[in-house]
């Protein structure tokens, strides 16, 4: 019973910040402004849960909104300080990302971000991390849902550091 509030609690949550993070809704643009989705997926047995520190390896794909522009990274996500007592067999990641100027081949996605989440899970479960940028790059990446495999929770600060995996 306190799975499936805790699951539609974090639900509402995403969508509220879905809703009122992100200024450029779909179909919009401006110029010099690239739209896109950033998708992490964890690395299977690199998962280090310490309770009040987790990480987990994650090699992720840039695809642009146009579908013209790919690029793979490589990093690493968990939460740097809070609370997570689960056992994460998969976990996948997605952000809208808002960029200025991206080009072919440059990588702005590297970087470090920092930022809350909080996720359930039993079975499959569900979460949601906002993330910000070091701000050099101009990137922001807009929360989107995350999805995991496994039994537990995890609220706190978390972080996702990506490097060019090319």
């Amino acid at each position: 019973m306190m799975g499936k509030k805790l699951t539609a609690a974090l639900i509402t949550f995403s969508a509220i910040i879905m809703a009122f993070a992100s200024p450029l809704q779909a179909g919009e643009s401006s110029a010099g402004t690239k739209v896109g989705l950033l998708t992490c997926e964890s690395v299977p047995n690199t998962h280090l849960n310490l309770l009040i520190h987790s990480t987990v390896d994650v090699k992720c794909q840039f695809v642009s909104s146009d579908r013209s522009m790919i690029e793979h990274y490589v990093g690493e996500t968990g939460i740097g300080f809070g609370l997570d007592i689960s056992h994460k067999i998969t976990e996948n990641l997605m952000f809208g990302v808002i960029a200025a100027d991206f080009k072919q081949g440059s990588h702005k996605l590297a970087g470090k971000y920092i930022g809350v989440g909080a996720s359930a899970t039993a079975g499959a479960g569900m979460g949601v991390q906002l993330l910000v940028g070091d701000g050099k790059n101009s990137v922001s990446l807009e929360p989107v849902i995350e999805g995991t495999k496994g039994l537990g929770v995890s609220i706190g600060i978390t972080y996702l550091y990506l490097q060019a995996a090319d």
